[in-house]
C-alpha cells in the first residue's frame, strides 16, 4: 500500500512571507520586515502576558490580575487590553485597525519605561495599508506559537530571513544583515562570555546578546553577572534591537539614540571584557580625510584607511578591550592581507600579540552575501602559556608567540538547502581544539591538523610578511583544487604587495648607486 505523502510544514517565516507579501503595492518592500516585526512582539508579549495571567489565576491570585508589579516581577510586560492580541485580533477587519495597532504599541511602550525608543511611533497609519491585506497577515501571526520552543530567537529569524528577501531590492551594503545563530554560537562558546561587561559596536537587532545569555545559561552561570552595551546607526534596526532584547528582559545600555560608533561613540571611556561582533564588510568612505586623524582609539597605531573601515572597526575594538578583554568579531577576508595603513596596523597588532586566532568560516553561512568571511579572536589575555609539545620530545613553546589558524570550510551541514550553518558537534569540536591549544582544556595535547588547524609561531608571520592568510600556512592535502577564489585573491594580494614593495625598493637601490657615481636620475 502506498504511503499518503506528509504535507511538509511550512516554516514561521516562509508564512510570514506569504502573507506580508500580499501587501506589495500598499507597502514598500523595505518596510515588510518592520511591519511583522511589530505584530509578532505585540503576540509574543500577550502571549507571554497571558501565560502569566493564568499562572497568577492558577495560584489563586485573581485579585493581583491588573497589577503591574504582578508581570514585571517575571520579565513579563503588562498590557491593558487595549495592547492585548486578543483585542487587535478581534479588530482586525476594522477599518481602524492601523490605528488601533499604533496604540497597542504606544500603550506599551508608555506602561513599560524599559521599552522606552523601542517600539514604533504612528508606523502603521502612516503606511495606509490595505485593511483585508494587514488582516490576511494578523491572521497568519495569529498561528505562531512564540512560545512553542522558547530556544529559538524569532524575532533575529524572522528579521534574517527578510533581509535575504530585500537586501537587493534596498540596495542596502552586503554587511548589513544578521549574524546567523551557529556562528555566534560558536564565537561565544570559544570567548566564554561567562562575567563581565559584553559590547557589540554594530549590534543590529541584537543577536550577539542574545545567544551570549543563552551561552551564560546551557553552562550553568549568572546573567545577573553580565552587562550589555552596544550600538547601532540604523534607526528602525536600533528600535528592533531594543525591541528584541526587552521580549527577552535582557537589559542593554544601546546609547540615548541610534548613532554612527565611528562619528558619535556613545561609550567612549568603556573597557568590556567580552566584545562580539559582525560589523558591515568593506564600509567605504566611513570618515572624511581630515575628520577623525587624532581619535584616541587608534591609540598609536596608523590611522585607517578611509577606503575601508575595517580596522577601523578593529581598532575601535581593542581599544575598548579591558586589561584581560577578548574579542570575537567577523571580518571580510580581505583583512587578512594587503598594503598601505593596514599593513602598517596589522603588523602592529601582531607585534603586540594581540591576534589570538584567526579562523576561515565556510561560504553560505549569510543569507545576503556569498563574501568569504573571518572570525578573528583578538585579546589582551594572551598569557605566558609554556607548553610541553608532546610526551616524548622534551620541547616547550610559548602560546603568547603563537597565533592559531583553523580554516573550517570543509565543516558545517546544509541549512534550508542552499545555505550552511554548524552543527553542534562542529561547535564543541573547534571550540575545544582552541582551549586545548589555549591550554584552557586539558584533556589532550595540541596538534597540528592537516587542512584543519596549525599553530605558527610568530616568526613564520613575520617570514610572510604579517600575513594572516590561513592557507599560508595550514598544510593542504586534498583541497588544492577546492580553495576558493577569494582565498587565492587574499594570498595575491600578500604577494603582491611584496613584489611591489621589493620592486620599489630594488628601484631605490638602483637610484643611489647612480646618485653615488655622481649622475642623478630624476622620475
Amino acid at each position: 500500500m502506498a504511503k499518503k505523502a506528509v504535507k511538509k510544514e511550512k516554516s514561521i517565516e516562509e508564512s510570514l512571507w506569504e502573507s506580508a507579501n500580499k501587501l506589495r503595492g500598499t507597502v514598500e518592500s523595505s518596510e515588510y520586515k518592520h511591519v511583522v516585526l511589530s505584530l509578532i512582539f505585540l503576540k509574543f508579549t500577550s502571549d507571554k502576558f497571558v501565560e502569566r495571567r493564568e499562572e497568577l489565576i492558577a495560584d489563586g491570585k485573581e485579585k493581583f490580575l491588573e497589577m503591574v508589579e504582578f508581570y514585571t516581577m517575571k520579565n513579563v510586560f503588562f498590557l491593558p487590553e487595549i495592547s492585548r492580541w486578543s483585542y487587535i485580533k478581534a479588530n482586525a477587519k476594522q477599518d481602524d485597525i492601523a490605528i488601533k495597532i499604533d496604540t497597542a504599541l504606544s500603550t506599551v511602550e508608555k506602561k513599560n519605561p524599559v521599552l522606552k525608543g523601542a517600539l514604533p511611533d504612528n508606523y502603521f497609519s502612516r503606511l495606509n495599508m490595505d485593511v483585508s491585506k494587514l488582516a490576511a497577515l494578523i491572521d497568519t501571526v495569529n498561528n505562531i506559537d512564540t512560545l512553542k520552543d522558547k530556544q529559538q530567537d524569532i524575532v533575529g529569524r524572522v528579521y534574517e530571513y527578510f533581509l535575504s528577501k530585500f537586501a537587493l531590492a534596498e540596495g542596502k551594503g552586503k554587511g548589513e544583515f544578521y549574524t546567523p545563530k551557529s556562528i555566534v554560537n560558536l564565537i561565544a562558546e570559544m570567548i566564554e562570555p561567562y562575567k563581565g561587561k559584553i559590547y557589540d559596536p554594530a549590534c543590529g537587532t541584537g543577536g550577539m546578546f542574545v545567544q551570549s545569555m543563552k551561552f551564560i545559561e546551557s553552562h550553568h552561570g549568572n546573567k545577573k553577572d553580565i552587562s550589555i552595551y552596544g550600538q547601532e546607526y540604523t534607526s528602525t534596526t536600533y528600535k528592533l534591537a531594543k525591541m528584541n532584547l526587552a521580549i527577552r528582559g535582557i537589559s542593554a545600555n544601546l546609547g540615548e539614540v541610534p548613532a554612527d560608533t565611528f562619528a558619535r561613540d556613545q561609550h567612549p571611556d568603556l573597557k568590556a571584557d567580552y566584545i562580539m561582533a559582525n560589523p558591515p564588510f568593506n564600509q567605504k568612505d566611513w570618515r572624511a580625510d581630515n575628520e577623525l586623524t587624532d581619535d584616541p582609539r587608534w591609540m598609536g597605531y596608523d590611522v585607517p584607511p578611509t577606503s575601508n573601515a575595517n580596522y577601523a572597526w578593529i581598532l575601535n575594538m581593542v581599544s575598548k578591550l579591558s586589561d584581560n578583554g577578548v574579542a570575537g568579531f567577523i571580518l571580510a577576508n580581505g583583512a587578512l592581507s594587503g598594503g598601505g595603513e593596514e599593513y602598517k596596523i596589522r603588523k602592529k597588532l601582531i607585534e603586540n600579540r594581540l591576534v589570538e586566532a584567526i579562523v576561515i568560516l565556510p561560504n553560505k553561512m549569510f543569507y545576503t552575501t556569498d563574501i568569504s568571511v573571518t572570525l578573528w579572536i583578538v585579546s589582551n589575555n594572551k598569557k605566558e602559556r609554556t607548553i610541553q609539545l608532546n610526551d616524548v620530545v622534551k620541547n616547550y613553546r610559548n602560546r603568547k608567540d603563537e597565533i592559531l589558524f583553523m580554516d573550517l570550510r570543509e565543516k558545517g551541514i546544509p541549512f534550508e538547502k542552499k545555505f550552511i550553518q554548524f552543527s553542534p558537534n562542529d561547535i564543541n569540536l573547534i571550540a575545544k581544539t582552541f582551549h586545548i591549544w589555549q591550554q584552557k582544556d586539558n584533556s589532550e595535547i595540541y596538534q597540528n591538523i592537516p587542512e584543519f588547524c596549525y599553530s605558527a609561531y610568530i616568526d613564520e608571520v613575520r617570514n610572510k610578511n604579517y600575513s594572516l592568510a590561513a592557507s599560508s600556512y595550514i598544510e593542504f592535502i586534498n583541497r588544492d583544487e577546492n580553495i576558493d577564489f577569494e582565498d587565492k585573491m587574499t594570498n595575491l594580494q600578500s604577494e603582491f604587495y611584496n613584489l611591489l614593495k621589493a620592486d620599489e625598493k630594488s628601484k631605490d637601490d638602483l637610484l643611489n648607486v647612480f646618485k653615488e657615481l655622481g649622475y642623478e636620475i630624476k622620475l
